[in-house]
């Protein structure tokens, strides 16, 4: 019988345990000791799972205390000089990723996160040197197979390989980071001797660069690589997921390893190349369940698909998933609050090992009563998901139709709005203000969860509320920004907090999945079309308007990021979805700009991760995303200012599309590079104002007044000081009071001590 597995299941736990256990340990809650004890609790649970579902393999490297590129780093030695320590340790990789606190007067920053292609999940980018040297440093994956191989679990090895490992690194001067490739290869070469000698027959190697494109150099690159990695006694599964190898099909299929799974979820049409290049005796592992969606699984149609290459293959055709199922909530049947309805629609990982066992079964030949039950229950959820009448309004899709390209242009150029924009907002140089978020407290959730539970009143909520506004207004106004927020209080996620008001959303009490560290969201899920029935956001923003004779920003997630940070549906284009509600967020902003709002942002952060992984498709998505922004924006006069919101991303391969968004201004994140990410809007000639981020948010660090004030001081080399606002590099939701009012007030003395530098220049 041919095998079926899943690329990786979610280490987070179910009720978010590992999340809960880290920032315990962080806190000084509970031990290192303790900590380790709950992951490995997690870890038997996950492989006990996998089994018990009828997989045959359980996977093991999927696990991770932070991020499963933060640990090959280690793995491998890869530390910058900043967070050098004498043994790598737990301890090591949490400072790399959060900072440490200051030493002798320096602070170390946090490693750079960027978003894990086009996923929303990030991921710390290792920092490689012209002389880096790679050396096994690390025991964790030796450490998890032993711990597998102890409990008597048939075990898979995972591991990111050599050329994508480099591909998603940075480089600290310019030079071709191919150069380090050799010496990468034989410290790979030692780790995977070092798996085979556990008794490991395979080794899942993951190469998901093969979806992208690929110079000469780096089609090179491959096949020395492989022809050294290949002589090893390891069975090699070259994995490839998020897109089809297209021209990089026949490089793939050449390369001397065991077996190659293929994402069928995203690129279904490429089985056809896949039969017809896959060597002879090598195995097919047919990603068939897609691991990026909670959508069940069409089980008759994925056997059906898949039948022809079962015939061809027989057992060397392994049913698996289509990438990690990591991208995915956990369990299903912990959801208590979607409707029978809905629910039936769905699967979460633990559904989907079931999937992938049954369709691996039936494929098979196996026949059983359980298994025919299974596949009538799902053809039933198809059709009824297919005829629901609770999908489409006409009149959504009519107002989508008759969207003009005049919706999405403002009435005046930004040269224009901007001088109208400075007579009516009055702002000083180097204007400051915050992105949106204040400290979410424990006060502040129990109050959201009281009223959701019925506990207290409609009433008793938005009075407290209002008192939250207010506090937060008052601690603004005496910290001195010049542009401030109501601090979003009644939010509990910048896409989740709009889905709960917008038609054609649900939401899931338990569906977390993990966006970084320790950081889980709930997806919203896109099920239907989509529409506001009624405002979002104004009387919030009125209210703290009110309490203050300075300007209040409005804010509001933009188009592209809600569509990205959700479930969406698989039914109807992404670009229709987009539009939808691109037009919801503008009734949203003129509804705004009519209660007094002066200010709006607009965050649009998912932006860069959308993008399409291959250049032929993307300036397509970039075109009709960045119109979806403009369609929310450009309802207003000139003299309303709107902003936008960016991070974690690489800006300089899609400035021209940044600038066709058209917001007065974006703030972004800079602080964890140096203001290095600015050399990109100069390049450009980016027309519009700029507020590059001077705090590491993500960091409990405080950052000095000097520290933000030569951050600035090297942004004014990129970008005209005319332009530039001062700002956070993202919310402050995840901080605490004590750090953030610190941490702002230093930020305002920085801006106020660059206005009298600047104004003495001139």
């Amino acid at each position: 019988m041919a095998k079926s597995h899943i690329l990786g299941f979610p280490r987070i736990g179910a009720d978010r345990e590992l999340k809960k256990a880290i920032e315990s340990y962080w806190k000084g809650d509970i031990t290192k000791t303790e900590l380790e004890s709950v992951g490995k609790t997690l870890r038997s649970k996950h492989w006990q799972q996998q089994i018990d579902a009828g997989l045959d393999f359980i996977t093991v490297g999927d696990f991770a205390w932070y991020d499963q590129v933060l640990a090959l780093s280690a793995t491998l030695g890869v530390i910058p000089a900043r967070h050098q320590e004498e043994t790598i340790t737990l301890d090591t990789l949490f400072n790399m990723a959060r900072g440490s606190s200051p030493c002798c007067g320096q602070q170390a920053a946090a490693c750079e996160m960027t978003k894990w292609f086009d996923t929303n999940y990030h991921y710390l980018v290792p920092e490689l040197n012209e002389d880096q040297q790679f050396a096994l440093s690390y025991n964790q994956l030796i450490e998890e197979i032993q711990e597998a191989k102890a409990l008597g679990f048939p075990i898979k090895a995972t591991l990111l390989g050599p050329l994508s490992y480099l591909s998603l690194s940075k480089t600290n001067s310019d030079f071709d980071k191919l150069a380090l490739l050799p010496q990468l290869v034989t410290t790979y070469k030692q780790l995977l001797a070092n798996i085979a000698a556990e008794g490991i027959e395979w080794l899942q190697i993951e190469e998901p660069i093969l979806v992208q494109d690929l110079t000469s150099d780096w089609k090179k690159a491959f096949t020395t690589s492989y022809a050294e990695l290949s002589q090893g006694t390891n069975k090699l599964l070259l994995t490839s997921y998020f897109g089809a190898l297209g021209d990089n099909a026949e490089l793939t299929f050449s390369l001397p390893v065991n077996g190659f799974h293929i994402d069928l979820s995203r690129a279904p049409q490429q089985l056809e190349t896949a039969l017809a290049l896959l060597p002879a005796d090598a195995i097919l592992s047919a990603g068939i369940v897609n691991g990026r969606n909670i959508w069940r699984n069409d089980l008759a149609t994925s056997v059906s698909s898949l039948q022809q290459a079962k015939t061809q293959l027989g057992e060397r055709l392994w049913i698996a998933s289509s990438c990690s199922l990591q991208h995915s909530p956990v369990d299903l049947d912990n959801e208590t609050k979607l409707d029978a309805e809905l629910k039936s629609w769905l699967a979460y990982a633990t559904q989907k090992l079931t999937e992938i066992s049954s369709i691996n079964a039936v494929l098979s030949g196996i026949n059983s009563e359980a298994l025919a039950t299974q596949f009538e229950r799902s053809t039933a959820v198809v059709s009824s998901r297919a005829t629901s009448t609770r999908i489409h309004n006409a009149a959504v899709k009519a107002r989508v139709a008759a969207i003009t390209d005049q919706d999405a242009q403002r009435h005046s150029e930004f040269t224009k709005r901007i001088v109208s924009q400075q007579q009516e907002l009055n702002l000083p140089l180097f204007p400051t203000t915050t992105i949106g978020s204040f400290p979410q407290t424990s006060d502040i959730r129990q109050t959201r969860n009281q009223f959701k539970q019925n506990v207290i009143s409609q009433d008793q909520y938005i009075t407290k509320m209002q008192a939250e506004i207010k506090d937060v207004v008052t601690r603004q106004e005496a910290l001195g920004l010049d542009v401030l927020v109501h601090g979003e209080p009644e939010r509990n996620d910048m896409v989740e907090y709009f889905g709960e008001l917008l038609d054609g959303f649900a939401f899931s009490k338990n569906g977390w999945v993990q966006s970084y560290g320790t950081r889980c969201v709930k997806p919203p899920i896109i099920f239907g079309d989509i529409s506001r029935p009624a405002p979002m956001t104004v009387a919030w923003s009125k209210y703290a308007q009110a309490q203050t004779s300075k300007l209040m920003k409005g804010m509001l997630t933009g188009p592209v990021t809600i569509l990205c940070w959700s479930f969406t549906r698989d039914d109807i284009s992404r670009e229709e979805q987009t539009n939808q509600i691109a037009l919801a967020i503008r009734d949203e902003v003129v509804d705004l700009e009519q209660a007094g709002i002066k200010v709006i942002q607009i965050d649009e952060p998912a932006l860069r991760e959308g993008l399409p992984l291959r250049s032929s498709e993307q300036q397509a998505y970039l075109d009709w995303s960045t119109k979806a922004f403009r369609i929310s924006a450009s309802g207003v006069r000139d003299n309303t200012q709107i902003h936008t919101h960016m991070c974690y991303c690489e800006f300089n391969e899609i400035m021209p599309s940044i600038a066709a968004l058209d917001a007065d201004v974006i703030t972004i994140e800079t602080s964890r590079s140096n203001m290095e990410l600015l050399s990109a809007f100069t390049d450009f000639s980016y027309p519009n104002d700029i507020g590059p981020g001077v705090y590491d948010i993500h960091s409990p660090n405080v950052p000095s007044v000097e520290w933000m004030t030569q951050l600035i001081t090297n942004a004014s080399e990129y970008i005209d000081v005319a332009r530039l606002w001062v700002n956070p590099d993202c919310g402050l939701k995840t901080r605490g009071w004590q750090e953030t009012e610190a941490a702002l007030q230093n930020m305002v003395t920085a801006a106020h001590n660059l206005r009298d530098t600047f104004s003495h220049k001139a």
